[in-house]
């Protein structure tokens, strides 16, 4: 006689997969506080850093390309299992971790399970959902910022005042992804198997006809959101060390809960609001808060330090929400995880390839020029990111005028 498996409610299991996602990517936020740390014991220059930052990214990208449709073929939960299994194993790694071999070798680790899992786990907020109801798309896009805050705020917090600050870390969040596994293994099935696993592990990025125009219209604001959450996290606890003379391991936590923070304040409440409109307040800061980071450091000031990261934390929180509702209105049930993966490809993109430059810059250019430059960068996007959002405004009055539905403009030379 056989017995039905125990399986969660779907809303319980809803809050058990946001629970999941976001201690998730706290866990990849962890290591930046002790950046710093691994500076002082090893003597590392800011591209051995920013390398270490980089492969998590890369990696990451890497599974997203390859395995970012899987569980549309296998189902949810293996899948996000596999990869919540996958980062307590990288954090063993960082326990162990005596050189920067080992810390590239978590890295890649983590970075390679955490692409395995964020699409599912995406996808199976989406599918869990009560119909009618848009409380995905706010935690799929609430949940990277609030993850970041929390895992590099705690992360800061343990190694300023616990013991053994290069190990506790790991075991507090391998502790706290068990407990997620142990929640995942009764998720209830949302997504059916399907044939074609094999040939979905082809290096793709599965975006239906219908999301193209959205996603291309939106990947300013994604590329503009995760630059400046790769210049935080990856050159933020440096800059406060070295050019503000901020030593205090705390004070590195802080810099990144300060973008990542109001980025998950902004992004809830701003989920009402117009997505076309939270768009352009998202691009609008990242013309104001790079800005003002530039004259900060140059100035020597850690309030109007702090002031950029808060503000570079408004464009983090809209630009990524406001265009991740855009795009997610567009994506079909059945190509779900696939949209969410091609989201997280454009945006890891972003997140690790100008931090990467950045650091190779460092030892030439200096520390606070290559943070110049970078910002910079971010600065276009944010000009890039208005212009579009102008052309969207102008188009959905046209449509609005003409009895239709609001569409998207077509592309610059298109």
């Amino acid at each position: 006689m056989s017995t039905r498996p125990v399986r969660l409610p779907p809303a319980t299991g809803f809050w058990a997969v946001a629970a999941t996602l976001t201690v998730l990517l706290a866990a990849s936020a962890a290591p930046s506080p002790l950046f710093p740390v691994y500076e002082d014991r090893w003597g590392l220059g800011p591209t051995a850093v920013t390398l270490v930052f980089a492969v998590y990214a890369a990696t990451l990208l890497l599974t997203l390309l390859t395995a970012g449709s899987l569980s549309d073929h296998l189902g949810r939960r293996p899948v996000a299992l596999a990869g919540v299994l996958g980062v307590v194993a990288a954090t063993v790694l960082f326990t162990r971790a005596d050189s920067v071999g080992w810390l590239l070798a978590a890295r890649a680790l983590q970075g390679v399970s955490t692409g395995a899992a964020i699409g599912s786990l995406g996808a199976a907020l989406l599918d869990l959902q009560r119909p009618g109801r848009q409380l995905a798309q706010l935690v799929n896009g609430a949940a990277p910022p609030v993850g970041l805050t929390l895992g590099a705020l705690g992360s800061g917090l343990l190694v300023q005042f616990a013991p053994a600050p290069t190990r506790l870390v790991y075991v507090v969040f391998a502790a706290l992804l068990l407990l997620c596994a142990a929640a995942l293994w009764f998720l209830p099935s949302t997504a059916e198997r399907v044939p074609g696993a094999l040939a979905s592990l082809r290096p793709t990025v599965a975006v239906p006809a219908a999301t193209r125009p959205a996603l291309l219209h939106a990947a300013p604001a994604f590329v503009g959101s995760w630059a400046l959450g790769g210049l935080y996290l990856s050159l933020g606890p440096s800059l406060a060390a070295q050019v503000l003379g901020r030593g205090d391991h705390l004070v590195g936590g802080l810099v990144v809960a300060s973008v990542a923070g109001v980025g998950a304040l902004v992004g809830v409440l701003s989920r009402h609001a117009d997505a076309a409109r939270v768009v352009a307040l998202g691009s609008a800061a990242f013309v104001v808060g790079p800005l003002l980071l530039v004259v900060a450091l140059e100035q020597r000031s850690t309030a109007g330090f702090f002031l950029g990261a808060a503000l570079s934390g408004v464009g983090f929180g809209a630009g990524f929400q406001g265009a991740l509702r855009t795009v997610l209105a567009t994506a079909p049930a059945a190509g779900r995880a696939g949209v969410l993966s091609a989201v997280y490809v454009l945006s890891y993109l972003a997140f690790g390839v100008p931090a990467v430059v950045a650091g190779l810059l460092a030892p030439t250019t200096g520390l606070e020029r290559a943070t110049d430059g970078y910002s910079a960068l971010v600065v276009v996007l944010g000009v890039l990111g208005l212009v579009l959002a102008g052309r969207a405004a102008r188009s959905a009055r046209a449509q609005r005028v003409r009895g239709g539905e609001p569409g998207l403009p077509p592309l610059p030379g298109a």
